[in-house]
């Protein structure tokens, strides 16, 4: 059988929801009307702590998908004031949410133990809204949510190849700027900066599903100690410093892009390891270069950057059923399951769905159930079902 991305078509039921006359659909879907009624038709569990968990009406997959999302709409008005990666969200929040992603990441391990048949991923990208709301490609909900998927490998096998020049697809590898001009000084950055225990760093081949053979290219780690090891608080530390690290690349660099001989960005997490290895290094200030001068004679060019950090982090399960770490410059704005090759075609088809809807709600409730008994919230009760 070929390696290569796949295409896989989604069912899902058609959302009732009306935009308001003159507004776009992007710029209603951050309103605090819209998020209300995420939660009355899919919410799941809500706690104090303002995360709500909830099914995915849009989803990637109909065998288990849900969506953690820290709801600030009714305390945070202005969308682009709400916290949008991990490293903004308070640390008492970031504690629930971590031990609800534990829980539920290993409900997935448990129902789905064989990596040949089912392909499990936990993460979450970028939201900052940095160009226009308007433009194609922004998220839809500006507010930080993460995904839990699991896909049967069956219907990928079964999938048609995903055409590889879909933009979607470009987001690492040998597409990816920092890949293809600066990947050394990219890895070297984070064995500098970062003193991991638990995460090991580990080899393309090791990290890459070989039916899709993605991802490509990305800086990868193993979790030692594997599903045991997400119930360490050491753990989810060195997940955010992964980010943190990956936070002052991008602005370092895109800092140098700017305005040649920028001084090192103000609450960098790093600074020791941005000033010897980044800002005294050829390839790096020779990339910013070459991408300072395009944007100059460029305009569509320069338009086209994430001037902010912009990135997608997962959890996920490779063929040996090693759980690893990646991180990807989050270019494009794609969809986090194209980190790993899998492209979704989402149709309208309400009968298709309601095929498989009563499985996946048995999967949702089962998972509520064990957050409400570890006190991570109270059941929302909606149209299909109960809040018990």
């Amino acid at each position: 059988m070929p390696s290569g991305p796949r295409e896989i078509i989604t069912p899902f039921r058609p959302i009732p929801l009306e935009v308001p006359e003159g507004m776009k659909p992007n710029e209603f879907f951050n309103s605090t009307e819209n998020l209300a009624d995420l939660a009355l038709n899919n919410g799941l569990l809500v706690n104090p702590e303002n995360l709500l968990l909830y099914r995915k009406a849009l989803g990637h997959s109909n065998t288990f998908d849900t969506s953690i999302i820290y709801n600030t709409s009714k305390v945070i008005l202005d969308p682009l004031a709400r916290p949008v990666r991990r490293t903004q969200v308070p640390e008492p929040v970031r504690h629930v949410w971590n031990r609800m992603n534990g829980i539920i990441i290993d409900y997935m391990l448990e129902q789905y133990p064989d990596p040949t048949e089912a392909l499990i991923l936990a993460g979450e990208a970028s939201l900052d809204a940095t160009w226009p709301l308007t433009s194609p490609g922004v998220p839809s909900i500006r507010m930080l949510h993460n995904h839990f998927i699991v896909f049967p490998m069956a219907d990928l096998r079964d999938a048609p190849l995903a055409d590889p020049k879909n933009p979607n697809l470009t987001d690492g590898g040998q597409h990816s700027l920092f890949q293809a001009y600066m990947r050394d000084v990219y890895r070297a950055f984070f064995t500098r900066a970062l003193d991991l225990r638990v995460l090991k760093p580990t080899a393309d081949e090791n990290a890459r599903i070989e039916l899709t053979g993605y991802p490509q290219g990305l800086p990868s780690w193993e979790i030692q100690g594997g599903a045991d090891a997400l119930k360490e608080v050491r753990f989810w530390k060195e997940y955010d410093a992964i980010l943190q690290g990956f936070l002052d690349f991008y602005r370092t660099f895109f800092t140098q892009v700017s305005t040649r001989g920028a001084p090192m960005p103000e609450g960098v997490y790093f600074p020791e390891a941005v000033e010897e290895v980044l800002l005294f290094n050829n390839d790096f200030l020779r990339t910013a270069k070459k991408v300072r001068d395009r944007c100059i004679t460029d305009a569509r060019y320069a338009h086209a950057i994430r001037w902010q950090p912009a990135f997608k982090q997962i959890i996920y399960r490779n063929d040996d059923g090693k759980l690893i770490v990646t991180i990807s410059q989050n270019s494009i704005g794609n969809a986090i399951t194209e980190l790993l090759g899998v492209v979704v075609k989402r149709v309208p088809d309400a009968e298709a769905y309601e095929r498989f809807e009563p499985r996946l709600i048995e999967h949702l409730l089962a998972v509520r159930r064990r957050l409400i008994e570890a006190d991570l919230g109270e059941g929302v009760a909606t149209a299909y079902w109960g809040a018990e």
